[in-house]
């Protein structure tokens, strides 16, 4: 039977094309604008868009290079841009796999075993991210200002400190794998324990390596909620050499002339390890998309 398509399907086509089209230029707008003005001559906002002249000298002090201007004088780095771009990155990276580590197990649990108290545990995961996460700053102070007594590294000005901080964004992944290791059917685990397998060999090679999209999928999540967090850093740390970079950026708005092409080329820095992240993980990441429906 042939098919028969509507008269105004080419328009809806091109009407649907246009709109993706505006979404992705009111998407890009802004980093488009941060680009151009981190190639720009001076350090002031102009009234044009376009930079006049076209330069490289704000990305050579974000990347931590003198720059020698064309009289001899030579521009030392404000700031140490990329000392904080690799403390984001270790925070960031080292929660994740925590995260992900401690999410896998827990999801395992109440997925698959009769635990007591499940049913309350879920019901507190859900109603704890209801609160506004800067209702707690006072008790992470005052937490980690008391653990610096006992233990130095875990007190505040402390990386360590803050990546403890950082595993409390457990719950996302925590549901997500909750979610997806309900719908793995059973049967495979149960012949791997009728040959002898224990629940630990179950997981790791059952389930673990089937889950390998939805462990990345967490694992971004994590990622990026970790690096691009700001007011738990802002309050856990002071000194220069151990800000992150979310935090570290708000030195340049104290300065008087601001330097907007300087931040503007350090702003940028800020989502390179998220797009890195997205290039290493695109395949497992489309995989994972799965389990949100998003493909057939």
């Amino acid at each position: 039977m042939a098919m028969v398509q509507p008269h105004n399907l080419h328009r809806r086509l091109w009407a649907a094309r246009l709109a993706l089209w505006l979404f992705l230029l009111i998407t890009l707008s802004p980093l488009v604008m941060l680009i151009l003005a981190s190639l720009g001559s001076g350090n002031m906002t102009t009234d044009s868009l376009l930079p006049r002249h076209v330069t490289l000298e704000h990305w050579y002090l974000a990347l931590g290079i003198p720059w020698e201007q064309a009289d001899g004088t030579v521009i030392d780095p404000p700031f140490p841009v990329l000392l904080w771009l690799w403390n984001s990155v270790k925070v960031a990276t080292i929660s994740a796999i925590l995260i992900v580590t401690f999410t896998t197990t827990g999801a395992y649990a109440c997925a698959r075993l009769r635990l007591p108290g499940k049913r309350a545990l879920l019901a507190l995961m859900i109603t704890l991210p209801l609160s506004p996460p800067v209702l707690s700053l006072t008790g992470i102070y005052s937490l980690f200002d008391q653990l610096g007594y006992y233990a130095s590294w875990l007190g505040l000005d402390s990386l360590w400190s803050l990546t403890l901080a950082h595993l409390g964004g457990v719950i996302l992944p925590f549901w997500l794998l909750t979610g997806y290791l309900a719908t793995i059917d059973k049967s495979p685990e149960e012949a791997a324990c009728l040959a002898g397998a224990n629940v630990w060999q179950t997981l790791r090679y059952i389930l673990l390596p089937s889950s390998i999209p939805i462990l990345v999928t967490a694992f971004t999540l994590a990622f990026i909620a970790s690096i691009t967090e700001f007011p738990v850093a802002s309050v856990l740390l002071n000194s220069t050499d151990k800000l992150t970079l979310t935090v570290g950026l708000r030195h340049y708005l104290q300065l008087d002339p601001l330097p907007w092409r300087d931040f503007a080329a350090a702003a940028i820095l800020c989502g390179l390890p998220i797009t890195v992240i997205f290039l290493v993980g695109q395949r497992w990441l489309v995989a994972g998309q799965n389990v949100f429906g998003l493909r057939d």
